[in-house]
């Protein structure tokens, strides 16, 4: 069974009947977690191995585990520090800087393949404005080139540990003082505002091998009618055609307020995929999920299959064999020392 184009997520801490029957759905293809599908290292590694037992290929297991307030798992696991601390640190080391990104990256990525997911939306390649609700100190920096130095130490950090990195929010969220998650953000910018500014971490990143993008749910009307994420132009000519991307594009949630502008869950979704996102992420609402099930009549492509593929998690240590390695102990300090 090929990995379908949904991304859906789970009520509880272990899986349902209906859990079942959805996640073997062909339009299905991956689960994201949140907090509440945690209890312990042990019990989430459990859960994931009995998601990926589920079918073949294993379907992709995908959490929001960023650091700072977005970490979904938190007992028992390394409080990872906000990414603006490391731009804190840049200002002052850049070497150290740089060196505690990779290390961060690689801890974030090693705790996670442990206990069996596959990838975290991770990391924010957005610029800190100053202005943003949402992104504030999820973003590493307001300049693009130091986000960019940063984020790439911690991909490279995060491939050492057998993860591939999501950048996100495609072209930039971090200008916008409203949240997606409750209404649509409007960015009036010229695209020439977001070429010399918010796109420059996205394309060095590119250019250094990023794996995975999500574009944003913010509409910017001098560009096109449609927010990034349902927009043509933005994916296919900008990020396609201009920045010579090749890898997986996942929508954002597509019950977020800021989607409603393109229609029902129905016509997001066609028009998600019609743009060119390779999966679609529906949280928090088993109705669409159901609805989309019954009503999504497209089916996946070799090249999406292809591009979808790459994103499951490489082999890595157990949970209790990686508590045990110098590296994870020095990378603990070093999260500890950020936080502090």
């Amino acid at each position: 069974m090929a990995l379908g184009y949904l991304m859906v997520d789970i009520a509880g801490t272990t899986l349902t009947e209906e859990d079942r029957a959805v996640l073997q759905h062909p339009l299905v293809g991956g689960v994201i977690l949140f907090s509440r599908n945690y209890e312990s290292p042990e019990q989430i590694t459990v859960l994931t191995q009995e998601l990926h037992a589920l079918r073949q290929p294993p379907l992709l297991i995908s959490v929001d585990h960023e650091g700072g307030r977005v970490q979904r798992f938190r007992d028992g696991f390394t409080r990872v520090p906000a990414m603006a601390q490391l731009g804190k640190l840049f200002q002052a080391d850049k070497k150290q800087a740089l060196a505690a990104a990779e290390q961060i990256g690689w801890l974030l990525a090693a705790e996670l393949r442990a206990v069996g997911v596959d990838f975290s939306f991770a990391p924010v390649l957005d610029l800190d404005a100053q202005v943003s609700t949402v992104i504030g100190d999820r973003a590493f920096h307001a300049e693009g080139e130091v986000v960019t130095q940063l984020a790439q130490a911690l991909m490279l950090g995060m491939k050492h540990a057998g993860m591939m990195a999501v950048g996100k929010h495609f072209p930039g969220h971090g200008s916008i003082a409203a949240d997606s998650h409750t209404e649509l953000p409007i960015d009036e910018r010229p695209f020439a505002d977001l070429q010399f500014a918010d796109l420059i971490p996205f394309s060095r990143m590119i250019k250094a091998g990023l794996p995975a993008i999500m574009p944003a749910h913010v509409l910017y009307p001098a560009i096109d009618d449609k927010p990034a994420g349902f927009s043509t132009y933005w994916l296919q000519t900008v990020l396609r055609q201009q920045l010579h991307f090749q890898g997986v594009i996942f929508s954002d949630d597509l019950t977020m307020a800021g989607a409603a502008i393109v229609g029902d869950v129905v016509a997001r979704a066609e028009q998600a995929l019609a743009a060119g996102c390779d999966m679609l992420l529906v949280c928090n609402d088993r109705a669409a999920v159901l609805t989309l099930l019954s009503q999504l009549h497209i089916e996946p492509t070799p090249a999406i299959q292809m591009r979808l593929m790459r994103m499951h998690g490489r082999p890595a240590l157990d949970w209790q064999a990686l508590r045990q390695t110098e590296q994870w102990q020095a990378a603990q300090q070093c999260c500890a020392q950020l936080s502090a």
